[in-house]
């Protein structure tokens, strides 16, 4: 039987992981490299397409080695307590803009942000993969991926929160102010990720392979629940990833840079910290949710449908800064659906997982957990590499002056910008919810 304490440090490690190093690289990142670190809007997108590339090869290689391990510490946790330090290291250097020129600049993105898939792979794998050996039992496995959700997203929070404050605190150039935070939220996600290695337990032993083998990977394609779930897991990042990567867009040439509510600032980080509060609520909620509506399959859909609807209604919306409370609760009500199926997701892994060792007779979980963590790098890349393409098909281009090193901006055509930053928020997120439905619908594990 898992102890609180255990559940609180399996949370630690998504609130160091997903509310932290990626939910500033998913809401952060595109208009970062564009705007603020100089690199061009192709540059951009050509970077997060090549590294979903690395990561077809790292993630499943990194799920299959996680396995293997053997040491005093299990399988999964030495991964998480040595790859703490390196993980905050590399994320602070990736939000450090050098004094370089353009190629300059693009080694240096390229170099770390490569770097740092890396690194998020080396820990986040074995860490989904810790939830199959922490427990045999189903309701416990539902616990420690809601405490899961529920610290990503009420770290989520307080790093959105927090950011535009900070970034007062800080001050100088908004250069300066991405180093300096990078420096004080790599320092917690090392924290949180060395904590998370050192307060669990393993309590089930992998059934190993006698040696290694190719095997597993063919197997994957052979298992169809795998293949659905992963298509699934793409279709949740996608959702969210395109969202977070346009947010600052929208507050840059739509709804004003800061809008000031009495003390309150609302910049792009703290609109989005609406819906991270609701869904740190409606993900500790979720497994009471299942229960109610009596599977996780059908519990997802319901989740999936709700996302769909609030998109649409948002693309409705006045685009105003006038309207911003009335957007602020379309976020709030679409955020319901998002932390309703998150923690569904890393459970349902979990039964696949299960799945394949009955059929296969040997473990596979860390690879099929890396196809988890693989799924959350693709969709949520490959989404901000969509918006980058998409953006400056509309009229928007960026780069860095040879001579001076500074960033410069140029838009084209406004109300195409305009235009297209609004549906990348709403429209689109809505066909990926539907698309996601349909797979959720013909999932074969009903459980």
């Amino acid at each position: 039987m898992a102890t609180l304490k255990e559940k609180i440090g399996y949370a630690l490690g998504d609130a160091a992981a997903g509310g932290i190093t990626w939910k500033v690289m998913s809401i952060a990142f595109p208009v970062f490299f564009t705007s603020i670190f100089g690199l061009t809007v192709a540059d951009t997108a050509a970077l997060m397409l090549i590294a979903r590339m690395f990561d077809v090869v790292t993630d499943p290689l990194m799920g299959s080695l996680a396995d293997r391990t053997q040491s005093r510490w299990g399988t999964y946790r030495p991964w998480l307590i040595f790859g703490a330090i390196p993980f905050g290291l590399i994320f602070a250097l990736l939000l450090y803009t050098p004094d370089f020129g353009p190629v300059g600049k693009r080694i240096w993105a390229y170099t770390f942000y490569l770097l740092m898939m890396a690194i998020y792979t080396a820990v986040n794998v074995p860490y989904g993969s810790l939830l199959g050996v922490m427990t045999k039992d189903d309701n416990e496995k539902n616990q420690f991926s809601s405490f899961r959700m529920v610290g990503a997203y009420a770290m989520g929070f307080i790093t959105l929160f927090s950011f535009p404050y900070l970034q007062k605190m800080v001050g100088g150039t908004e250069q300066h102010q991405y180093a300096v935070l990078g420096i004080f939220f790599g320092v917690f996600a090392a924290i949180g990720t060395l904590a998370c290695g050192l307060m669990t337990k393993e309590r089930l032993k992998p059934v190993r392979a006698e040696k290694f083998s190719f095997k597993p990977f063919a197997d994957l394609f052979k298992n169809k629940p795998w293949i659905f779930l992963t298509l699934i897991g793409i279709c949740t990042n996608f959702f969210n990833g395109f969202r977070y990567a346009v947010a600052a867009y929208m507050f840059d040439y739509i709804l004003g840079k800061e809008i000031t509510m009495g003390g309150l600032i609302i910049n792009y980080t703290v609109f989005m910290m609406f819906g991270e509060a609701t869904c740190m609520v409606f993900g500790g909620l979720s497994p009471k949710f299942t229960k109610w509506v009596g599977s996780k399959h059908k519990a997802f859909m319901i989740a999936a449908a709700i996302c769909a609807a609030f998109s649409v209604l948002y693309f409705f919306m006045p685009r105003d800064p006038s309207a911003i409370w009335l957007l602020i609760a379309i976020v709030i009500l679409t955020s319901v659906g998002i932390g309703l199926y998150s923690p569904l997701l890393w459970s349902m892994y979990a039964d696949v997982a299960d799945y394949a060792t009955e059929k296969n007779g040997t473990s596979s979980t860390g690879l099929i957990f890396s196809s988890g963590t693989m799924a959350q790098k693709f969709g949520t890349a490959i989404s901000g590499s969509l918006v980058a393409m998409l953006l400056g098909f509309s009229g928007f281009v960026s780069g860095t002056d040879p001579v001076t090193g500074d960033t410069v901006i140029t838009i084209t055509d406004m109300e195409s910008v305009k235009q297209m930053i609004w549906c990348l928020f709403s429209i689109f997120p809505a066909i990926i919810a539907g698309v996601m439905i349909g797979l959720l619908y013909i999932y074969p594990i009903k459980k």
